[in-house]
């Protein structure tokens, strides 16, 4: 599961994380009210309630100061900070790809499982900016896409 390992990752890095659980939309708002003063930083790890709820998401990160990634950059087009995920037109593709084949008649056990190999990383200047944050110009170079 994606928390847990992003929680493994955070804590062999010296980070203290913990994980807060959403399952319904009405969870949003009283899961921000328990980070206050509490967090740092917010990383949330994407499903359709998070989706659906993208913009809310945002509105609550940037009203608690929260530095906040996600790992696709619809979420930074809402307004978050930064993204760092997938290319998912390029999963899309090869998944459309995998079709094909077995459409073609390829067995779908002689297809191999594959991981994503092209990642993309997106930053919300002006969000970095209404947190009082200075993106460094070196890692904003870095960037498949900067919004200002």
């Amino acid at each position: 599961m994606e928390a847990d390992r992003v929680k493994s990752m955070a804590q062999e890095s010296g980070l203290e994380a913990a994980r807060i659980g959403v399952w319904r939309a009405e969870d949003i708002a009283p899961a921000f009210e328990s980070l206050i003063n509490k967090a740092d930083a917010l990383y949330v790890v994407p499903d359709a309630l998070i989706a659906a709820n993208r913009t809310r998401i945002v509105t609550l990160a940037l009203s608690a100061r929260l530095p906040t990634i996600m790992s696709y950059n619809d979420y930074v087009a809402a307004g978050g900070l930064m993204s760092y995920g997938p290319d998912y037109p390029d999963l899309f593709r090869k998944a459309a790809e995998m079709v094909d084949k077995i459409l073609r008649g390829t067995n779908p056990g002689d297809i191999p499982v594959e991981e994503p190999t092209k990642f993309e990383l997106a930053i919300n200047t002006k969000t970095a900016a209404a947190l009082g944050l200075t993106i460094p110009q070196a890692f904003l170079t870095t960037a498949d896409e900067v919004l200002k």
